[in-house]
């Protein structure tokens, strides 16, 4: 006797073809010369499972009950933490932290679990006998002195960490532009003890509370390198000019072009490092890259200046020179599409203050609010919300008030919507006028790499350590988390919505546009083998599910590991790493 399947075809009068298979028991036997088939039973209202059974015990197969024959005693997640400490041995991590050791297996598994499951280290450590990482590193159950001893080792290794990264990515064989991008953020700390804790500029819009500042150094394409942590009432030139110093002193890399955002870059910063001891010129002097503010804009475009509308009519961007900055280039740029959208967001964010001081000035007038005093409260409130009380000229008296725009001063606004200027001494020869625009919007990628480590990933802030050397060696671990998350990004970018092959842009001063397959990435949500697109943290989630599992069976004392059946994303995603999906990470 065995199980027999029959497919049979029909085409219905609508033109749908559909396929039923029957599931029948037979029984063949030979009648003289010929073989016959017998129907037994037929087995098609049957669950799989039931048929799978029958069909076994047919062929002589001993069944027992699935409880008896094998016992999964543990599962654990596997596919993500694999992934990403597979990328992390492939760029040769585990060699840039140092010497192996129990510190630096520490250290890479706090690297790895930032990637995958940001936490205090508290949480990180409870995590670690969760997943297959604290097995395999030998991580788990680690009390907290010893994750901190892990942290002041790495800190120390600091410099040579970022040396090791450098002759990586700012050499000049890794980048004949010998350029290098750095940009400044901050992060407000829990806690008041910080010898780095102080009060300044706020990026993440927490006023009033204690911070930190660090600045990110990377090469053209974005990829950190290195960062440096500063008090939080540091201000942007200071920051630069230590980075400059580590560039050139520790770093050993001469003749650079830094870029920076406007008001970072000073002529007198600058002259003070490319000046020697004794005042002459350094050999190994330092180009760069910035922006002017608005007043030094205004004024190249005031009194027939050298920056003229009538420059745009048949271009976006003009070069021009200007004696107020000697000796240097000056690339100005209009973006048509910028001004209108200033433009409109301006006459927004005026009408609504408006609408915030209407029912002042009712009240006012109908004298149910009197007095300059209770007056300007009432106005004050409100009137600084949206950020355009330079806007406005205000007049209070006892029983009036007075509100109107200040037109002259709008209009004088408006004409610099959309215009930007930057300034190099970087001569055109080594370096057009397009390619200097390019090298400033690739700013955009700093800016980028912030929001991975302070939100979209990485998860930095706040900070809760209070000693010093625990912010750096905090931060740190948050920037080689943020290195390995760019390679992993770049690499899962078939799984996911990046913009594998961004176009190339004719006019660098053109807002940038995705390319047309990742538009349909984005309209189709699944690739064409119908799998769903994922963000990288849907599909780290996603690599999750693959787990490794201790099998016992039947009769044996000894646990068996083995991964579950991994699905093609997961495949695909290892094989876009470029290694095989490992049963352990040693």
């Amino acid at each position: 006797m065995h199980v027999a399947r029959n497919k049979r075809t029909y085409v219905a009068k609508s033109g749908e073809r559909r396929v039923y298979e029957s599931v029948l028991v037979r029984r063949t036997y030979r009648d003289g010369g010929k073989v016959r088939h017998e129907t037994l039973a037929n087995l098609s209202a049957l669950p799989a499972e039931a048929v799978a059974a029958i069909e076994a015990t047919l062929k002589g197969e001993r069944l027992v009950p699935a409880a008896q024959a094998a016992r999964i005693t543990r599962s654990v997640p596997h596919g993500h933490v694999a992934a990403v400490h597979a990328m992390a041995a492939k760029l040769g991590l585990p060699a840039l932290l140092g010497p192996a050791g129990r510190h630096r297996d520490l250290a890479l598994a706090l690297v790895i679990s930032r990637v995958i499951a940001p936490a205090s280290k508290l949480s990180t450590s409870t995590w670690w006998s969760d997943v297959t990482i604290g097995t395999d590193l030998g991580v788990a159950g680690a009390p907290t002195d010893e994750i901190y001893a892990a942290m002041d080792w790495l800190a120390h290794r600091q410099d040579a960490i970022e040396a090791d990264l450098a002759r990586r990515h700012l050499a000049p064989a890794a980048n004949p532009s010998r350029m290098a991008l750095f940009d400044l953020s901050s992060s407000w700390l829990e806690g008041t003890r910080c010898p780095l804790a102080a009060r300044g500029y706020s990026r993440d819009g927490k006023k009033g509370r204690l911070q930190i500042e660090y600045g990110l150094l990377t090469d053209p394409e974005g990829r950190p390198v290195a960062v440096r942590v500063f008090p939080g009432n540091t201000g942007d030139p200071a920051a630069f000019t230590q980075i400059t110093q580590v560039v050139r002193d520790k770093f050993g890399l001469a003749r650079m072009v830094m870029v920076g955002d406007r008001g970072m870059i000073t002529s007198a910063r600058i002259a003070a490092l490319n000046r020697l001891e004794d005042g002459t010129a350094r050999p190994d002097a330092y180009g760069w890259i910035t922006a002017l503010r608005a007043p030094a804009i205004r004024k190249l475009m005031a009194d027939g200046g050298p920056l003229q509308l009538s420059l745009f009519d048949q271009q976006d961007l003009a070069e021009i020179t200007s004696p107020d900055f000697p000796g240097e280039r000056l690339v100005a740029c209009r973006n048509p599409v910028l001004a209108a959208d200033r433009a409109r967001k301006r006459q927004d964010l005026l009408a609504a203050t408006e609408k915030l001081l209407a029912p002042i000035a009712a009240r006012v007038q109908a004298g149910k609010l009197a007095g300059a005093g209770p007056i300007g409260v009432e106005v004050g409130k409100v009137i600084s919300k949206y950020k355009t009380a330079k806007h406005f000229a205000v007049t209070i008296t006892d029983d009036t008030l007075t509100i109107g725009r200040k037109q002259e001063q709008i209009d004088a606004e408006a004409a610099l919507d959309g215009f930007y200027v930057l300034r190099t001494p970087v001569p055109a020869d080594e370096l057009d006028a397009a390619g200097v625009v390019t090298a400033y919007k690739n700013l955009k990628y700093v800016e980028r790499d912030f929001r991975h480590i302070k939100s979209d990933d990485l998860d930095l802030r706040p900070v809760f350590h209070r000693l010093d050397e625990r912010v750096r060696a905090h931060v740190l671990i948050c920037m080689l988390a943020c290195y390995l998350t760019w390679h992993l990004r770049r690499a899962w970018a078939p799984l996911t919505f990046t913009d594998q092959n961004p176009p190339q842009q004719d006019n660098p001063v053109a807002p940038a546009r995705r390319s047309a397959a990742a538009q349909a990435k984005a309209s189709a949500q699944h690739d064409p083998a119908g799998r769903p697109y994922r963000s990288f943290r849907g599909l780290l989630e996603h690599l999750a599910t693959l787990t490794r599992n201790q099998v016992r069976f039947a009769g044996a004392t000894a646990d068996v590991p083995m991964l579950t059946e991994p699905t093609s994303a997961q495949r695909e995603a290892f094989d876009l790493i470029g290694v095989p999906i490992p049963l352990t990470l040693k």
